[in-house]
């Protein structure tokens, strides 16, 4: 048989056969598959902050001596000058761990209370809530976080779920107000985890990875939906003063989020785990950060503290396409904004310190 009678599949392969090379028989999964780059560009890796900072979205279930002890340490290596603790709980619980910060390190650490959602619908419930909340803020709670269960699986008494604005929760965000603490609040997950699994998912990797993470639109429900809900609350609470976390999933849709902040004065932002988005624009992320930067707070989500260089360089310098720290979260490459220092201290402490009450203001530089 001639060689152009011969399929193109066999000929390709009667063509490998006769290679030897080790590199044709080698496979590599796409997750491995993770060269680093031959780029040569200047290159200024951080693992200290140019400023001390506070970071507003942390979380330690326990807070007893000997954590306080390994945390104080390696929060000094960062310069973070206070860590605020989301996962504070209430009643005793919480109470437990605003004692031992008032013991061994008073000002390094804040609590956030969280709310007890189980019972939604029974009487006296909300009641029961506020009261609950007031009494961990006279217990040192600095303001509440709710986390993303808040739409996603809580459920009131007859089985239903509770949407992020149902009436019910209304005067808990009101009392915030009263109280003049803080909310933050995490509602949904990036929107790429409702899209279809498949190439067109650039989330596809953490997806395969962490499949606990799909969600879809009826689990719990669309993604639109969930955040429409986290919207109407805000709009109904203009004199609460609300986080929304991890920028509030608009991190790659900038445009958006300055029309959002724009219509509710009273929301402000945390970039908790979402850097690698704003790492990817670094001039339109600039140009954010430098109308919004009254309002917009350093957060980090997870406790890992050689991760935080990747935030430092991507807020302070102006390097260009350098790794992030997760692969399966950013597959791209990092550019830095190069903020000025006016801005880094507002993003780094001088915004948590107007709106998060009992930051020991001592700690950070006087101008």
């Amino acid at each position: 048989m001639l060689l152009y009678n011969m399929p193109l599949r066999t000929l390709m392969a009667a063509a490998l056969a006769t290679l030897s090379l080790p590199v044709l028989a080698q496979t590599i999964d796409f997750e491995k598959y993770n060269p680093p780059s031959t780029l040569v560009v200047p290159a200024h890796p951080l693992t200290r902050a140019r400023f001390p900072f506070v970071d507003v979205h942390n979380h330690q279930r326990s807070m007893e001596a000997a954590d306080l002890d390994r945390l104080v340490a390696e929060m000094d290596k960062l310069n973070m000058q206070v860590m605020v603790n989301l996962s504070g709980g209430n009643g005793a619980d919480l109470k437990k761990k605003t004692d031992a910060i008032r013991a061994k390190y008073p000002g390094r650490f804040l609590v956030f209370a969280n709310i007890d959602f189980s019972g939604v619908g029974n009487a006296g419930w909300t009641e029961k809530a506020v009261a609950q909340l007031e009494a961990d803020v006279k217990n040192g709670a600095s303001g509440l976080k709710i986390f993303k269960n808040l739409g996603f699986s809580v459920k009131d008494n007859n089985g239903q779920r509770v949407a992020v604005d149902d009436p019910r929760l209304d005067p808990i965000w009101a009392k915030c107000g009263e109280l003049k603490i803080p909310v933050l609040i995490h509602t949904a997950d990036p929107e790429p985890f409702w899209h279809p699994l498949d190439e067109n998912n650039e989330r596809w990797l953490e997806l395969k990875t962490h499949p606990g993470r799909r969600r879809g639109n009826e689990n719990p429900a669309p993604w639109q939906t969930l955040i429409d809900e986290q919207h109407r609350m805000f709009k109904k609470h203009p004199k609460t003063t609300f986080i929304a976390a991890h920028f509030g999933w608009y991190p790659n849709n900038l445009a958006r989020l300055d029309s959002l902040l724009t219509a509710m004065p009273h929301v402000v932002v945390e970039f908790g785990a979402v850097i690698a988005e704003l790492g990817r624009q670094p001039r339109m992320a600039k140009a954010f950060f430098e109308k919004f930067q009254d309002r917009i707070l350093f957060g980090k989500d997870s406790w890992v503290p050689e991760e935080y260089g990747t935030y430092f360089r991507v807020l302070e310098t102006q390097d260009e396409y350098f790794p992030y720290h997760k692969k399966y979260h950013a597959f791209w490459a990092m550019y830095g904004m190069g903020l000025s220092d006016a801005i880094l201290r507002k993003v780094y402490y001088k915004n948590a310190i107007r709106i998060i009450p009992h930051i020991d203001k001592s700690r950070f530089p006087r101008e």
